[in-house]
């Protein structure tokens, strides 16, 4: 069983990047289960929207995941709240619209569990993490509720999602880190068997600014006269991480980044 899991979308040229090239990418590694971090994916960097959510299923999308910008788009609000593929933190206020933890089946027919998680550190403030994770484990185990488990934990601190890797390890198929849009070199499977990665990196353009026009970012720093940051618009790379899952014991078997086109071009 192959899982691809792609970093935040940025902006119209993750999109594109993403319409464009998502299925052909599918289809030659052979993948059977696709998460996406949408999470940045409308016009202005920030948030979706119903049309983009759309658009990403129908490229071949299974499930989106989110983070701190989930509600930037006001009719996120409403639309997320029937909608089992689109998921916000688990640890948010429980009054929230949306769940963070979703089971639907792969291409082959097998359960694949997605959580979604905000880090605690230098993040909008949300329950606690780790607290979170403890009570889910209590209630949920891989291969009694779901054939494979996906972990999608959105911080800033790379400590902080290390720790999650480990607490998670043996019970995970794969703990994977976003939102700091640049992808780390360090996919590996940790010791009980779950594959890992600290950041999946930014579907976008990485002549940019974590994804950000670079001059107005630049102006910004030198505070100078510039507008709200923007997305840059030039050719997306993507970036992610595909992990193979053992059938039997739903644990990690080979893990390897994936980067394709853009600036960044250096895989596939």
């Amino acid at each position: 069983m192959r899982i691809l899991f792609l970093g935040d979308v940025v902006g119209q040229a993750g999109c594109n990047a993403l319409k464009q090239n998502l299925p052909k990418i599918i289809k030659k590694e052979n993948i059977d289960f696709t998460v996406v971090n949408g999470e940045n994916a409308a016009d202005d960097g920030v948030g979706i929207t119903q049309n983009i959510f759309d658009e990403f299923l129908s490229c071949g999308v299974d499930v989106i995941t989110s983070g701190n910008h989930i509600w930037d788009q006001k009719e996120t609000y409403e639309f997320i709240k029937n909608q089992s593929r689109l998921l916000r933190p688990l640890n948010m206020d429980k009054n929230l619209p949306g769940d963070g933890f979703t089971i639907l089946n792969s291409r082959t027919g097998l359960k694949i569990g997605v959580l979604n998680l905000m880090g605690n550190v230098f993040m909008k403030k949300c329950d606690d993490m780790f607290a979170c994770i403890k009570k889910f484990l209590e209630n949920k185990s891989l291969k009694k509720d779901y054939d494979c488990l996906v972990v999608d934990v959105h911080g800033e601190i790379t400590s902080e999602k290390m720790a999650v890797g480990h607490f998670l390890d043996g019970a995970a198929s794969l703990v994977v880190g976003t939102h700091t849009h640049v992808p780390t070199n360090d996919a590996r499977i940790l010791s009980a068997g779950t594959g890992y990665m600290t950041d999946a990196g930014m579907c976008g353009d990485y002549d940019s600014v974590i994804g950000m026009d670079k001059n107005n970012s630049i102006k910004r720093f030198l505070k100078e006269d510039s507008i709200k940051h923007f997305p840059s618009k030039g050719e997306a790379s993507i970036s992610g991480v595909i992990v193979e899952v053992s059938r039997e014991t739903g644990l990690a078997l080979k893990i390897d980044s994936f980067i394709f086109g853009g600036v960044l071009n250096n895989t596939k």
